[in-house]
């Protein structure tokens, strides 16, 4: 039987991560954190094991947020060359996008400087929605920015963190609340030729025509005209629910 992927964040995980982080910051107490994580972290769920191991890391380290992202900017490793690898060879990291998330929401800059690297190497899509929460109109034009990067992680994050239903987080309707910014943030990405960053553009549609069916339909008419290939298949997989 294979295994469930919350059974990969366990004891030898545990080790493994502080390993990790002793490398680039020998002060790490790695018994604190295990005592802190082990045994408690066999009883729970994936969201739960997630939220365990970072809190402690934040209990272990008692840094300021931004020495600590120094830090773990040290341990990220090689970029993945393209979308594929985020679940086969940085699942190691989402702890460490958890404590982004749950501690990065006050450091703009500091957070969204971080969160472009560490999409590179795994995703990073949760990091940034409390940051889209709290700074709306910061944050879409930064993330307008991003969906013209070079690198197509970055792309791909763009689009990711807007989605409005994104599973395994809750709903957020910035996209609605400024839907030129958002949309031209889906614009940018239409005719990109990378699968994974059409399948992400094509969600947001779907989530969209949830929420909106008027501005769904708004896009709709934008991209008709003469659509690419690329925007052809958006399309049609953003209105599989379309009635």
């Amino acid at each position: 039987m294979a295994k469930k992927l919350k059974e990969y964040y366990d004891l030898v995980y545990i080790e493994f991560l502080s390993d990790k982080i002793i490398e680039v910051y020998p002060e790490f107490n790695k018994e604190k954190f295990k005592g802190l994580s082990y045994p408690e972290i066999n009883s729970l769920e994936f969201g739960d094991r997630q939220t365990l191991l970072a809190n402690n890391l934040n209990l272990v380290m008692e840094l300021p947020y931004s020495k600590v992202l120094s830090i773990f900017s040290k341990v990220l490793g090689p970029e993945l060359e393209d979308n594929s690898g985020t679940f086969s060879q940085g699942y190691w990291l989402w702890p460490i996008g958890k404590y982004v998330e749950l501690f990065g929401a006050n450091y703009f800059k500091e957070t969204t400087n971080f969160t472009k690297e560490l999409t590179k190497c795994f995703t990073a899509e949760y990091c940034m929605r409390p940051i889209l929460k709290k700074y709306p109109i910061e944050t879409l034009n930064l993330l307008e920015e991003w969906s013209r990067d070079t690198n197509l992680r970055v792309r791909r994050l763009a689009s990711e963190c807007v989605r409005i239903r994104l599973p395994w987080a809750k709903k957020i309707d910035v996209g609605l609340t400024y839907f030129e910014e958002f949309y031209k943030i889906l614009d940018n990405l239409k005719n990109d030729p990378d699968k994974y960053i059409q399948k992400s553009v094509a969600n947001n549609l779907n989530d969209l025509y949830k929420e909106s069916p008027d501005k769904f339909a708004i896009v709709i008419q934008r991209w008709k005209k003469n659509p690419s290939d690329e925007c052809q298949w958006i399309m049609k997989h953003g209105s599989r629910n379309v009635q």
